[in-house]
């Protein structure tokens, strides 16, 4: 069998692998969530039993002072931290679903991640020994090497403390990556066009690379820092009325971010922690990329004679960069921060992906390196 015929297996096995811990990691999510749903109703009921033994001893003589005050109308729901337990601020809070989420299926999660780190990192050196040439030369393979820099940032972040939510939203990018990759990007491995012949490959491509999958976690985290944002401070957009689309809003008013279906959110490090981290992770990634401009600055001078010419793909790096360096300025000097830093992410990385694939596979330009 070839090599790039083992390297193509190895993939799959990798993507295998990382479904796995995309599910086990669900799993592990589902637990945190009825534990935390579980101590909810129960922390109602006894503020309920609570309040009803005080009003029986008002009504029984006893002194007014027992009088605990209710927590808001008949059936509401408390507040965002609920009537007992108090919104996690570091390791062990959070009760029984703390526990929950240091579960047998978190330890799957975190082994068959770092089997498929393995056999996904395997199979790109594979892929590179087979076309003789370092393996980021085409969509296929910087899809490769993007799930492997995004998964290893997973699992170093995920060493301190196991978060459940952020493994599911990498591995569900990092499985729909692969997918996608297999199905939609895949060609043979082979050498490149002269052009690309160069060390700039490995530099230049190579340093885009692991800022995306940086940015792919820093993405994660910067959607789990809004949701505990809006359960600590009680915004819940349904809430609210939505005038003419208020019939729509009803239905989901169930599944506010300051109801108990989101009681989980308990579990997890507080909104300032996780903007803290995504914070970390975007400023590493915004230096990788801004040595990924010069980079391809300095390489399109000695390959075409010029160090910028507005090509599609220059103008999208250097929207992504113009995103992320205005964030990096509105958290740093302008006293930015909560959901409003975290929209900049959401946008640079909206941009990141678009700059990838509506650029590559859409439009025609000097970087039109596909392959496909």
């Amino acid at each position: 069998m070839a090599l790039g015929d083992i390297s193509t297996l190895l993939v799959w096995g990798a993507a295998t692998a990382f479904t796995i811990a995309l599910i086990a990691y669900s799993v592990a999510l589902a637990r945190v969530a009825d534990a935390a749903s579980r101590e909810h109703r129960a922390a109602r009921a006894a503020a309920r039993q609570t309040r009803l033994a005080a009003r029986e001893a008002v009504g029984a003589g006893g002194p007014s002072s027992l009088v605990v005050p209710a927590d808001g109308p008949s059936g509401a729901e408390p507040g965002p931290a609920g009537p007992v337990l108090p919104a996690a601020t570091g390791e062990g809070q959070g009760g029984t679903a703390a526990a929950t989420a240091r579960s047998a299926a978190t330890g799957i999660a975190g082994s068959t991640t770092a089997l498929g780190i393995v056999l996904l990192l395997v199979g790109i050196v594979l892929r590179g020994a087979a076309a003789g040439r370092w393996p980021t030369a085409n969509m296929y393979e910087f899809t490769l090497v993007g799930t492997l820099v995004a998964s290893v940032v997973l699992a170093v972040v995920q060493r301190r403390r196991v978060v459940p939510f952020l493994g599911v939203v990498v591995m569900g990018i990092a499985v729909l990556a692969l997918v996608l990759g297999l199905n939609a990007f895949y060609v043979q491995a082979d050498a490149v066009q002269p052009a690309l012949q160069n060390y700039w490959l490995v530099i230049h491509v190579g340093v885009a690379i692991i800022a995306t999958g940086i940015f792919t976690v820093a993405f994660a985290t910067a959607v789990l820092q809004v949701l505990q944002d809006g359960r600590e401070t009680g915004r819940s957009h349904v809430d609210h009325r939505w005038n003419r689309l208020d019939g729509l809003r009803r239905p989901l008013a169930r599944w506010r971010v300051t109801g108990p279906a989101w009681s989980w959110l308990r579990t997890v490090p507080p909104a300032r922690q996780l903007e803290a981290l995504s914070f970390r992770l975007n400023a590493i990634g915004f230096v990788l990329w801004t040595l990924t401009l010069i980079g391809g600055a300095i390489w399109a001078e000695q390959a075409w004679g010029r160090y910028w010419g507005w090509d599609p793909k220059e103008v999208g790096t250097f929207v992504a960069w113009v995103v992320y360096a205005a964030y990096l300025h509105a958290r740093t000097t302008r006293g930015w921060a909560g959901r409003r830093a975290a929209y900049f992410v959401y946008v640079g990385y909206a941009v990141v992906l678009a700059n990838f694939t509506v650029v590559n596979l859409f439009v025609s330009g000097k970087h039109s390196y596909s392959g496909l």
